[in-house]
């Protein structure tokens, strides 16, 4: 995806422009943070966790969040889905870092913070709510607009459902150490000039290796008239054997 933007930038005239091609994945295994945004915060399929006492949260919190304060999160681990992305903020930023530190180590993959923090929440304007506190997780993946599931899109790469195509859209070099069978390999930015290697007269199931570039794949190809469905799912090959993690 970033190098996609990075060639639209250069056409719209920028000269500096850079790429780091390892992405947010590569960001996050190297322990950095990363932050929601505020859409995602307001209405995303998230786990929105606020991490100060429930005196604090009752007084004002983020609208959808969940009570868990921090002194307690080791004991709430159970609660928490694992596939969920999660949501922290508090009152402090050490508070907060550590509890995406101690989620990342109980195998949590999609952990991210709100930027500032509960105060930062409110300088921007974020809409609060207060009265009695929320401690219960009720979360369920929903599909996104456009998405196919894991369960579909397996029929199709074991050969059990013929009325799709997969199409993998990674760099060659991530594609080099395998990928599915029987898939077919053009790297994002070339899906627009090579369209004719794309069949048109079936539904197109199209990966990467976590799903943003997948997305924009099936934009495009929406956009030329396709039935084109993007999986998200962290996506590791070796060979033919492929597994999928949603």
């Amino acid at each position: 995806m970033s190098t996609k933007v990075a060639g639209s930038a250069i056409k719209d005239g920028y000269k500096n422009v850079r790429v780091y091609l390892q992405g947010q994945p590569a960001w996050i295994k190297a322990g950095n943070l990363v932050y929601a945004s505020k859409g995602n915060i307001a209405k995303g399929n998230i786990v929105l966790i606020d991490l100060r006492s429930k005196k604090k949260s009752a007084a004002g919190r983020i609208p959808r969040s969940v009570t868990i304060p921090y002194d307690t999160l080791d004991d709430r681990l159970d609660d928490i889905p694992i596939k969920a992305p999660v949501v922290l903020y508090s009152d402090s930023a050490e508070e907060a870092n550590e509890a995406v530190e101690d989620l990342r180590d109980e195998g949590y993959k999609k952990v991210a913070l709100v930027s500032g923090n509960y105060a930062g929440w409110v300088k921007a304007g974020g809409k609060t709510v207060k009265g009695p506190v929320v401690t219960d997780i009720n979360w369920k993946r929903k599909l996104g607009k456009g998405e196919v599931g894991k369960a579909d899109f397996l029929k199709v790469a074991s050969g059990a459902d013929t009325s799709a195509v997969i199409l993998d859209v990674r760099t060659k070099d991530e594609a080099s150490a395998g990928g599915f069978k029987n898939a077919i390999a053009v790297p994002l930015d070339q899906v627009g000039s090579r369209l004719a290697e794309i069949p048109k007269d079936k539904k197109i199931y199209v990966h990467c290796t976590t799903g943003a570039r997948a997305d924009m794949a099936a934009q495009e190809l929406k956009k030329n008239g396709y039935k084109a469905f993007y999986l998200v799912a962290n996506i590791e090959c070796e060979g033919n054997d492929c597994d999928i993690e949603d």
